[in-house]
């Protein structure tokens, strides 16, 4: 029997770590298995024939909300193509609110797997070898405990990559946005057998380890072992890890701030600090402390923090979210404004009415108003969000930026005016404006809130940017 498993991720760096799991799962009973792997750039065409080359007997699509539409798509043109083979989708998109897949199950698509993969597709692989599908078309799959041993077992080339690595099943808060509040418990590999797997993957060249875990320092004490070890002297890659900053102690503090720069990057879903708005969301945070905790790591410069927060929230106006975004602007290297998702199968998209939600009927859910803020109201904080990533994130415009931007104005609005100006100025998206019309825009509005002396040091520190991060010799375009 010939089982080939199917995903497409987000971008071209992105691997999926699930179908390597199963791939792992089913290699260990047997069976013959091969991956096929695109992403959202590459045509449905090129898809389609890599699934029909397989000449696979069993088909597994690997859904997100990201990729659902042309799984669903390719499903039905593969059923086409190969009505004899058995096709199943599993994943988080999947799992949850399985009525909505009724009218293709047993047409284009014979088995959903709904939850943890591993013993669910094992098990029906075994059933269809036996000659004796299952009768039911929606399987379940139960927890499992992390098997030790790198996912990564074949004789893929791991050098200079980015590869995931999961150490922790599970997570210790039970927000209502998010499908890890559906979890289990928690589940994990141990210090010890973490940081062997680490090592190996240094062995193997790997420039970016991301740990895929929801909460990685759900134990502090095991969180720091790791860390601890990374301070040691011979790594060479970077490892980012996924954290709640309310969960750090003395003893993690301190060895984050002697970490040797660029080997640990931090991910923090702060959210909001609106304590209401937390509250709601069951999100059990004191984001004082995330705030102080994580402007004390940014001082030492010994770590790149990514902080998350999250707009149309409960309890959260537009006004209220932009004291939230001044609060925690300064503690952090990336500030990402993430859209809320009403995801199947959450407790917040149970909550919709009650709150008022609207959002898109399609993947990704996005909220597109609630009972505290407007659709122009999430529409404005997005050509915000555009903006950080093209001048703050890129760090193009770093000088500049800690001209423009000090702790004793308001940073949002220092944003909000950038948007007003640029739309004003030139109306085109953010993403369509050229790098040098970026610059000059960016002098543009400084001129309009900085005096005089204060404009000349911007105008230093952006030729300085300019002459950094773009050509040599090329002329200044303000």
């Amino acid at each position: 029997m010939k089982i080939a498993l199917f995903a497409v991720n987000g971008g071209y760096t992105h691997t999926n770590l699930a179908i390597r799991c199963l791939r792992q799962t089913l290699a260990s009973e047997g069976f013959s298995v091969s991956l096929i792997e695109h992403n959202l750039r590459d045509r449905t065409d090129s898809m389609l024939d890599a699934l029909i080359a397989a000449q696979a007997d069993v088909y597994g699509f690997s859904c997100y909300i990201w990729n659902l539409p042309v799984m669903l798509t390719l499903a039905a043109d593969l059923r086409a193509l190969r009505p004899d083979a058995i096709i199943w989708l599993g994943g988080p998109e999947v799992s949850y609110s399985t009525e909505r897949f009724d009218e293709i199950l047993g047409g284009d698509v014979d088995y959903i797997i709904s939850g943890e993969g591993e013993a669910a597709v094992s098990a029906l692989i075994r059933a269809l070898r036996d000659g004796v599908p299952p009768t039911e078309r929606i399987l379940f799959g139960a927890p499992q405990q992390l098997a030790d041993g790198i996912v990564y077992t074949d004789n893929e080339d791991l050098r200079g990559k980015l590869v995931y690595y999961e150490s922790a099943r599970g997570c210790p808060f039970a927000c209502s946005y998010c499908l890890s509040s559906r979890t289990d418990g928690i589940r994990a590999k141990s210090a010890e057998t973490v940081i062997a797997d680490l090592r190996r993957f240094e062995g193997r060249g790997v420039r970016t380890v991301k740990l895929v875990d929801r909460t990685f320092n759900f134990s502090p004490s095991r969180a720091n072992a790791i860390w601890r070890a990374l301070l040691e002297e011979g790594w060479q890659g970077e490892y980012h890890f996924e954290i709640c900053a309310s969960l750090l102690n003395e003893e993690s503090m301190a060895i984050l701030s002697r970490m040797p720069r660029g080997r640990v990057r931090l991910e923090v879903g702060l959210q909001s600090t609106n304590p209401p708005t937390l509250a709601a969301v069951n999100r059990r945070i004191d984001p004082r402390k995330v705030v102080e905790c994580l402007t004390l790591l940014r001082r030492a410069q010994t770590v790149h923090i990514h902080l998350d927060l999250i707009a149309g929230l409960p309890f959260e106006c537009y006004s209220r979210f932009a004291q939230s975004f001044d609060e925690a602007y300064f503690c952090c290297d990336v500030l990402q404004l993430g859209h809320l998702k009403l995801l199947h199968g959450t407790q917040l998209r149970s909550q919709a009415e009650e709150y008022g939600y609207t959002c898109t009927k399609r993947p990704p859910y996005a909220v597109l108003s609630n009972n505290w803020i407007s659709y122009d109201e999430l529409r404005r904080l997005d050509g915000i969000a555009d903006l950080l990533e093209r001048y703050r994130d890129s760090g193009r415009f770093s000088r500049a930026l800690d001209v423009l931007i000090s702790p004793d104005c308001s940073p949002f609005s220092r944003w909000e005016g950038l948007l007003d100006h640029i739309e004003h100025e030139d109306g085109r998206p953010i993403s369509r404006i050229s790098q040098p019309d970026a610059y000059r825009l960016l002098f543009g509005y400084a001129g309009t809130v900085l005096n005089s002396e204060m404009l000349a040091e911007f105008n230093a520190a952006l030729r300085a940017d300019y002459a950094a991060a773009e050509v040599r010799g090329s002329r200044i375009p303000w």
